[in-house]
C-alpha cells in the first residue's frame, strides 16, 4: 500500500501510539493529583486514540513478522516482541472497557487498580519498544539480504576510501615537516670542515 510493505508500515505506526499511550497515563496521574476533571477527559480521549493506533501498530507488526527474511536469532526476538506487545496492549484495552463500562464513574478502589495496571502498561511498552531496538539495530530485521550485502559493500568502501585519505595526508604532513625553509630545525647537522693546509717547512 502506497509503496509500503508491512514491516515500513509497522516502523510508521508504532511511534505514535506508544506516545499517547504515556501520556493518557500522564495525564490520568495528574488528574488524580489534581482532581480537575479536564485532565481527566484528556486522558479519556488520548487513551482511546493510543489504543485504536496500538492495535493497528500490532497488525501491522504481525504482518511483518511472515514477510520479513530472518533466521532463528530474529525469530526468537520477534516471538517475545510480539507477546509484549499482545500483553502491553491487552492490559491498556482492559483499562478502557472498565472505564467505559463504568461510564468514567469508578470508586476510589477501581481507579487505583486501572491506573496501576496503566503503569504495569507503560513498563511493558518500553520493554516492547526494547525488542523491537534490538531486531532492528541488532539485527537487522526488516532489511532484506541484497540491501544489507550493498550497505556492507558500500561501508566497506569508505573505509578503505578513509584510510587512503589518512595516508596521503600522513605522506603530505612528513614531506612538509622536512621542508628546511619551514622547519629549520628539520636540516641536517653540517659536517666541520677540516682545513687542508700544507705543513709548514722548516728554514734552515
Amino acid at each position: 500500500m502506497l509503496g509500503y510493505d508491512a514491516a515500513r508500515w509497522h516502523a510508521v505506526l508504532n511511534d505514535l501510539p506508544a506516545a499517547l499511550l504515556l501520556v493518557a497515563v500522564l495525564f490520568d496521574l495528574a488528574a488524580a493529583a489534581t482532581k480537575r476533571e479536564s485532565l481527566m477527559w484528556a486522558g479519556i480521549w488520548t487513551l482511546w486514540a493510543g489504543v485504536i493506533g496500538g492495535w493497528a501498530a500490532v497488525v501491522a507488526g504481525k504482518l511483518a513478522s511472515g514477510t520479513i527474511e530472518h533466521g532463528d536469532a530474529i525469530h526468537e526476538i520477534m516471538d517475545k516482541h510480539e507477546d509484549m506487545a499482545l500483553l502491553t496492549m491487552g492490559l491498556f484495552t482492559v483499562v478502557l472497557v472498565w472505564r467505559l463500562a463504568r461510564r468514567f464513574q469508578m470508586p476510589t478502589q477501581e481507579l487505583a487498580l486501572t491506573r496501576a495496571l496503566s503503569i504495569v502498561g507503560i513498563l511493558g511498552l518500553v520493554w516492547t519498544g526494547v525488542l523491537g531496538g534490538r531486531l532492528v539495530f541488532d539485527h537487522a530485521a526488516g532489511i532484506p539480504a541484497k540491501t544489507l550485502q550493498a550497505e556492507i559493500e558500500n561501508r566497506e568502501c569508505e573505509i578503505r576510501k578513509s584510510k587512503c585519505e589518512i595516508t596521503v595526508l600522513f605522506n603530505f604532513a612528513f614531506r612538509i615537516s622536512h621542508l628546511p625553509f619551514l622547519f629549520p630545525h628539520a636540516r641536517p647537522p653540517r659536517r666541520a670542515r677540516h682545513s687542508r693546509r700544507s705543513p709548514k717547512r722548516s728554514t734552515s
